[in-house]
């Protein structure tokens, strides 16, 4: 610090542009990241001596069961190319990982822009080129993701890791905007799986069509699996599924609140209501056919995601129904700079539980 203020003090009145570069040593002090950067680059909390507080508990998490399934892909197919940025922990591509690999997997650095950037160029050359990112580390390749990828529409698969209320949630690092910043990037396709077969079938198609420029919103919280055989194709785009047909109320829950969705029609039904339930699958468009459709014998579309409110999924399907009488009720996180937040107080302050939302939906039928 003395060496810093020093420093400072040297250049603050300086009469020309000066950069002073500062040679930075991550885990500085505490010896076991200083032995393992890598493994230290983010951790749980822990004691002195480098062991966790409390026991962290073992689950199936989809980025990781994402990551083995690349791994197990590259067997197959030497043209398929994993990049990262900085942070190849995501799906797992650890050192050790990364030698096996050799080739088909690159590491930028903390250079987002330039993955993207790389990604497009060797998908244009032939390479299925795949990178994945979290969602708050997205925002700076805005201009990447529109210049060099979707304007080209180089078929390229960017994955999109840690886009949920449940990601991280310090205020640097909020993880669900992506939404409104990805979902209207024209000629980008941007796809919301529901379950970690539906994840694998969006992914594998991602990979091997050469038509469109596809991110892919990798569900954060739980790994559920799916109950019934899921598409494999995925080049009509827009095509929502129905995944029950009933009336009165449709409910269009995407990616990994469509399980929330189920709670809330499964209660609805209980009480009554035999509510539609849709899983949309594509954010970046809507089904004007199938929307068409509920106006038929239905009062309400509810829409619920794990994102934000505005210019989400839900603002889309409001803003088709807006010269209608169909009523619409979006679900979502109102738009807000928020700092370590306790993700139940988050749910419950936006109406998000399954409880606030049944509520909500039945005062606002007739």
């Amino acid at each position: 610090m003395a060496k810093l203020v020093e420093v400072f003090q040297r250049v603050k009145d300086i009469d020309h542009p000066i950069v002073v570069h500062i040679h930075t040593e991550k885990g500085h002090g505490f010896q076991p990241a200083i032995d393992n950067k890598e493994q230290w680059h983010w951790h749980f909390p822990f004691n002195e001596d480098g062991s966790l507080r409390k026991p962290h508990k073992q689950r199936e998490y989809m980025p990781a069961m994402l990551g083995q399934w690349l791994r197990d892909e590259m067997k197959q197919n030497p043209k398929l190319v994993c990049l990262s940025a900085g942070v190849p922990a995501i799906l797992g591509f650890d050192a050790e990982t990364r030698k096996k690999v050799g080739a088909q997997h690159f590491d930028v650095g903390i250079a987002e822009e330039a993955a993207v950037a790389m990604a497009s160029a060797m998908a244009k050359r032939g390479a299925h080129a795949v990178f994945t990112t979290h969602a708050t580390f997205m925002q700076r390749t805005y201009d990447q993701l529109c210049q060099d990828l979707a304007v080209n529409g180089n078929p390229a698969v960017i994955n999109v890791t840690g886009a949920s209320v449940y990601g991280m949630n310090d205020f640097t690092h909020i993880c669900f905007f992506d939404i409104p910043m990805l979902s209207h990037i024209p000629n980008l396709v941007y796809l919301a799986p529901t379950n970690y077969e539906e994840m694998i079938a969006m992914e594998r198609w991602a990979i091997y069509q050469n038509q469109y420029s596809v991110a892919i919103r990798v569900p954060e919280y739980g790994a559920y699996h799916a109950t019934e055989a899921v598409d494999t194709d995925y080049s009509e785009l827009n095509k929502y599924k129905v995944m029950h047909q009933g009336n009165t109320v449709a409910i269009i829950a995407a990616g990994d609140f469509y399980a929330k969705g189920e709670n809330v029609a499964k209660t609805l039904r209980a009480d009554g209501i035999d509510a539609t339930l849709i899983n949309p699958r594509y954010l970046s468009g809507i089904d004007e056919p199938l929307l068409h459709t509920l106006k038929a014998n239905h009062q309400l579309v509810a829409t619920i995601e794990d994102g934000s409110l505005d210019g989400g999924f839900g603002e889309r399907i409001a803003r088709y129904y807006g010269p209608s009488t169909m009523r619409t009720l979006c679900f979502g996180v109102k738009k807000q700079l928020y700092d370590r937040y306790d993700v139940n107080e988050l749910l419950i302050e936006n109406h998000l539980t399954d409880e606030q939302i049944v509520a909500d939906i039945k005062e606002h039928i007739i």
